[in-house]
């Protein structure tokens, strides 16, 4: 079983990742898919009159600063138009895909924060009113019994609080805290770059193998969103998790890619 999450930045080809998903999947391959939508929810939420605020933590971590108003458009734009034009996208491929959000079932659960610690203008600032979190539990029931019915759950954020409040939570370490909680054998971080670059933007500066044990290292190399999947990456091999792989998801066939080695290999 391989968890695939592929980003919601500019450039990923969706096309191309249903399409090699559906090749792998009605050859008897077990996948789930978790996606996002980042690029798509900024453009909505401009829109809509509330642009993205993004903040960023004294430990270098930057996110989304989720207001209630945020978490809505976030929910309309990941859970409606992303989710379903995936699932509609496999399902003309002939894969019965089913998309969820975290917050379904509680397949996504975690402690609500509801407040975030901030720098700005070199200060560090408490902001409340945050609806971020952290996935911590897994229903791997659920997944299970779509699995071995022969669907393909296509899941995303937000996820659901102890509570049942809705989360916003990071794509790349719920599909962490995913692979190690399926047993995957492997976890793809499928994003608009070829995989952790040595110097960002320079493609041609990509860093092939990260030993397991030393993933945490190479953060200083990773730029804005991708520290978040080299965490994530951290996160999956300390759990057990086979291999990681960051691939290119702009073109080709960005799964049989990735895991005949395309990329950066965490293993």
């Amino acid at each position: 079983m391989i968890v695939v999450k592929v980003g919601g930045s500019a450039g990923i080809d969706y096309d191309a990742v249903c399409a090699d998903l559906s090749t792998r999947v009605q050859a008897g391959e077990k996948f789930i898919l978790v996606h996002g939508g980042s690029g798509e929810t900024n453009r909505v939420a401009e829109a809509l009159g509330h642009p993205p605020r993004f903040v960023t933590s004294p430990s270098g971590y930057t996110s989304r600063f989720t207001d209630r108003q945020t978490l809505e458009i976030f929910e309309m734009v990941y859970c409606g138009k992303m989710n379903k034009g995936i699932v509609e996208r496999l399902q003309r491929l002939g894969v019965n895909a089913v998309g969820l959000s975290g917050l379904d079932g509680r397949i996504f659960e975690g402690r609500h924060k509801d407040s975030v610690r901030a720098v700005e203008n070199g200060k560090v600032k408490v902001l409340r009113g945050d609806h971020t979190g952290t996935v911590e539990k897994v229903n791997t029931g659920l997944l299970e019994l779509l699995l071995n019915a022969g669907y393909l759950p296509v899941l995303t954020p937000p996820a659901a609080s102890y509570e049942g409040v809705a989360i916003n939570v990071d794509g790349d370490r719920a599909a962490a805290a995913l692979a190690v909680a399926m047993k995957a054998d492997a976890l793809l971080l499928l994003s608009n770059v070829p995989g952790l670059l040595r110097n960002y933007p320079d493609e041609s500066s990509l860093i092939r193998e990260i030993p397991a044990a030393d993933v945490e290292s190479y953060l200083e190399f990773a730029q804005d969103r991708m520290k978040k999947k080299v965490l994530g990456a951290a996160e999956a091999v300390a759990g057990g998790v086979g291999r990681v792989i960051f691939g290119d998801a702009r073109a080709g066939q960005p799964v049989s890619a990735a895991l005949a080695g395309a990329g950066t290999v965490v293993s």
